[in-house]
């Protein structure tokens, strides 16, 4: 863990790379201790279907969902939370002044007796002396 699920509004096509947003929150994301690097995962998913604000088709959003393993403090949570956000908002900013866009951001806990999982990352990443 963590997961980044990103919803965003189909509109935003053409306006934001979401592929370079994608790269932009995992590197992020691997600059944060609390975070092990082999277990983030980050995911953008189109929204076709949406209504923003006064149903003005102009209107977009960039909706991030952090999940993590609990057992982190409060203050490291909000720390992180704001650490994407700021990355976030830097990567968007281009797109922010141009057009009409919401950003949010979520972070929560997963319960771990709720949560099982199993991968080989750690065993196909390369090792570095």
């Amino acid at each position: 863990m963590p997961h980044f699920h990103i919803e965003y509004s189909g509109n935003l096509d053409g306006v934001v790379d979401m592929g370079a947003f994608c790269e932009a929150i995992r590197a992020a994301a691997a600059e944060i201790e609390a975070f092990p690097m082999p277990g983030i995962r980050v995911r953008a998913i189109r929204v076709d279907h949406y209504a923003v604000a006064d149903g003005d088709p102009k209107h977009g959003f960039v909706d991030l969902s952090i999940r993590i393993r609990e057992g982190r403090s409060d203050a490291v949570k909000a720390a992180a939370a704001q650490h994407i956000f700021d990355a976030a908002r830097r990567f968007l900013d281009p797109a922010l002044v141009q057009h009409s866009i919401a950003l949010s951001l979520e972070l929560r806990d997963i319960d771990e007796a709720l949560s099982p999982k199993y991968g080989t990352i750690r065993d196909h990443l390369e090792k570095t002396s």
